[in-house]
């Protein structure tokens, strides 16, 4: 047996390992405090599914769901699902997320398109540059391009 094999039952019988030994023989960690973004991530992948099951979904203003929905109506109707309350509008969910920069951005966070400090839509980001989102009246839920600069990122709490 080599000392690599046996560095598991080594382990075991000291009771301890140190992070240096757990990564040599392919160990995890627990970081204090870590589990909060991997939740926030799981949330918002999770409204990111539900957002992109409504594909197709006619765009009504003032609609929440479950078939018709306005921008702020399908995300809250998609953070609901994954099990976050947001507030009914773009304006009150930006007021409600954490605000993070556009490098700090991940899949199933939201994306807010402002003009000067007023808030207008909102959108889920799904990577690549590109929002789910309820677009406006004739239109349907779908995945699309960002189309200005004038946009705010927030990631659900």
């Amino acid at each position: 047996m080599s000392a690599l094999n046996r560095v598991p039952s080594l382990m075991a019988r000291a009771g301890t390992a140190s992070a240096l030994t757990l990564a040599a023989v392919g160990g995890s960690i627990v970081v204090p405090g870590a589990a909060g973004e991997a939740a926030a991530a799981t949330v918002g992948t999770k409204a990111l599914k539900v957002a992109a099951s409504k594909k197709g979904s006619p765009y009504q203003w003032g609609a929440t769901g479950p078939n018709r929905f306005d921008c702020s109506g399908l995300t809250l109707y998609s953070f609901k699902k994954a099990g976050k309350k947001l507030p009914r509008t773009a304006a009150q969910q930006y007021n409600k997320t954490r605000h993070i920069s556009k490098s700090s951005r991940k899949a199933g966070d939201l994306v807010f398109f402002h003009s000067g400090s007023y808030v207008y839509h909102v959108g889920i980001y799904a990577g690549q540059n590109r929002i789910w989102h309820a677009p406006k009246t004739g239109d349907v839920v779908r995945l699309q391009k960002i189309w200005t600069k004038s946009v705010w990122y927030g990631r659900v709490k």
